[in-house]
C-alpha cells in the first residue's frame, strides 16, 4: 500500500460492495489493529460484541460518518462483503444492525455516490440488493426501512434466491411501479419462480415502463423460455399492447420468436399482422408458400425486409430460428449484413454479423449454415473478437451453460478460421483438442 493511503479508509473500499475478499483480508493480514479501530470496522466485520462496545463509548458513533463514501456503521455493514460472503458470521451481523437501529441508526440510512449518474445507496440496498440476505432486509423493514427504495427494488431480483425480494414485496407496501419494476428484472434473470410469485402477488403484466415496454415486450428482448410467456399469458398480459406503434405480436415476429407466434394463436391472439412484419412474420414461421406470395404479390415488402436485414438476421440467429434465418437469406439478406445497434444485454456490439451472434448465442446449425452462405469467418467484432474467439468463449463463459457445445467451434475451423487471437486452452477439453489439432499453440 503506497504510502499516504490511509490503510483504515482502504480497508473499507475493499470491504464493501462487490468483488471478492481477498483485498480486504490482505490489508486486515497487514494492519490487524484495524479490525478493532472503529464503529465502523466492527460494523463490516459483523462483530456485534465491538459494536456495542462502540456505542457504549459514544452514543454519537451510531450517527458517525465515515471516508471514503460518507456512510454510517448501518450503512457500511449491510453492504459488507463479508455479510455477503461469509454466511458463518450471519448471527453477528444480525446482532450488530439490532444494536445499531436500538441505538438510533435510521434504518433508511444512504449516502451519494459521485460520477455522471449518482445513486443513493441506501442500507437496504446493501441487505437486500447486494447481499440478498433475507434476515437483516427483514430486520431493516421492521424497524421503518421504506421498501420502495429504488435501489432495494432493482438488485433485489438479481438471484434466483428470492427471500430477500419477497421480504420487500410482502410487507404489502410496494407500489404498482416497483412491483412492475421487479417484473422486469426478472426477466433480465430469466426466473419464472421469481416471475410467478410477483405476478401472484400482485404484479401487473401490462403496466407499461420506460420505452413503453410492458413485461411481455421485455420477455422479448430477454429471449426469455417459452413458459415465461405463457406465464404473463395466464396472468392477464395482452399481447395487442403497442409500443412506438409495434405491438408485441409484430415485436415476436421481428425476434425470429415463432414459439411465441403460435403460442399466441393457441390463446386465440390472432397474428394478423401488416405490411413488412406480415412477410417477417412468414420468415419466422418458416411458411415458404406465404413468404413467395408475398414477395411475389407485394415486391416493395421484399425492400423492406432488406433493409432490416442486419438486424433481422442477427435477431433470428440468437433466437435460434434456423429456419427463420433460411428464409430471410432466400429473400436476399446477406449473410454479411450488419447488426447496426448490436444488444448490449447479449454483449453484442454494434455493426456485428449475424455469424457473430450466432457463435456467441451457441447456435451451431445457424453458424454452418451462415458459412454455407458466405459468411466471413474471420472478421472480428467490434470488440476484436472473431467468430471462433467468441465460439469459445460460449463453451467457457456464458450463462446459457446448457447449450455449450464444441459443435460451432468444430464447423469455424473446418471453414477455415484462424485460431490466431483465440484463448487457448480455454479449459473445455474437446474445445482444446480441436484448436490444438488447428495449431493452436499456449502462449508463454
Amino acid at each position: 500500500m503506497g504510502s499516504g493511503i490511509d490503510p483504515r479508509v482502504a480497508f473499507i473500499a475493499a470491504a464493501t460492495w462487490h468483488g471478492p475478499l481477498e483485498p480486504a483480508q490482505a490489508i486486515l493480514a497487514d494492519h490487524p489493529e484495524i479490525a478493532g479501530s472503529d464503529i465502523h470496522t466492527a460494523a463490516i466485520l459483523g462483530d456485534d460484541a465491538g459494536v456495542r462496545r462502540f456505542l457504549a463509548f459514544d452514543a454519537g458513533n451510531v450517527t458517525a460518518k465515515s471516508p471514503p463514501y460518507g456512510g454510517d456503521a448501518l450503512n457500511y455493514l449491510c453492504l459488507s462483503k463479508y455479510l455477503r460472503l461469509d454466511p458463518s458470521r450471519s448471527d453477528g451481523f444480525l446482532r450488530a444492525a439490532t444494536a445499531l437501529l436500538e441505538a438510533g441508526a435510521d434504518p433508511n440510512t444512504g449516502f451519494w455516490t459521485t460520477g455522471e449518474h449518482p445513486e443513493f445507496e441506501t442500507a437496504l440496498y446493501g441487505a437486500a440488493g447486494v447481499a440478498h440476505h433475507a434476515a437483516l432486509t427483514r430486520l431493516l423493514l421492521e424497524r421503518g426501512a421504506d421498501p420502495n427504495d429504488e435501489e432495494a427494488v432493482y438488485h433485489s431480483p438479481e438471484t434466483r434466491d428470492t427471500d430477500a425480494m419477497k421480504a420487500l414485496v410482502e410487507t404489502g407496501r410496494l407500489t404498482d411501479e416497483s412491483l412492475s419494476l421487479m417484473l422486469i428484472r426478472k426477466h433480465d434473470w430469466h426466473d419464472y419462480e421469481g416471475a410467478q410469485f410477483l405476478l401472484e402477488h400482485g404484479a401487473d403484466p401490462n403496466r407499461k415502463r420506460r420505452r413503453g415496454f410492458s413485461a411481455l415486450h421485455h420477455a422479448l428482448a430477454r429471449d426469455n423460455a417459452l413458459e415465461m410467456f405463457a406465464l404473463l399469458l395466464d396472468h392477464g398480459a395482452d399481447p395487442t399492447r403497442t409500443v412506438a406503434g409495434r405491438s408485441v405480436v409484430a415485436m415476436a415476429a421481428r425476434e425470429g420468436r415463432s414459439d411465441v407466434l403460435d403460442l399466441f394463436e393457441q390463446r386465440g391472439v390472432p397474428v394478423a399482422l401488416q405490411g413488412v412484419d406480415r412477410l417477417i412474420a412468414a420468415c419466422a414461421r418458416d411458411d415458404t408458400t406465404l413468404v413467395r406470395t408475398i414477395a411475389e404479390r407485394e415486391p416493395r415488402l421484399v425492400h423492406d425486409v432488406l433493409a432490416l436485414g442486419g438486424e433481422l438476421l442477427a435477431k433470428f440467429a440468437g433466437t435460434g430460428n434456423t429456419a427463420g434465418v433460411r428464409q430471410l437469406l432466400d429473400l436476399g439478406v446477406a449473410a454479411a449484413a450488419r447488426f447496426v445497434e448490436g444488444d448490449g444485454y447479449f454483449a453484442i456490439p454494434k455493426n456485428s454479423l449475424a455469424i457473430h451472434v450466432a457463435a456467441w448465442r451457441a447456435q451451431p446449425g445457424i453458424v454452418r449454415l451462415l458459412i454455407a452462405r458466405g459468411s466471413p469467418v474471420d472478421e472480428p467484432d467490434a470488440n476484436g473478437l472473431t467468430p471462433l474467439a467468441l465460439a469459445v468463449r460460449a463453451c467457457v463463459d456464458s450463462y446459457w451453460t446448457e447449450m455449450r457445445s464444441p459443435e460451432s467451434v468444430d464447423a469455424l475451423l473446418r471453414a477455415g478460421a484462424s485460431v490466431r487471437g483465440v484463448g487457448y486452452p480455454c479449459g473445455y477439453a474437446d474445445v482444446d483438442e480441436l484448436l490444438r489439432s488447428h495449431g493452436a499453440r499456449a502462449e508463454p
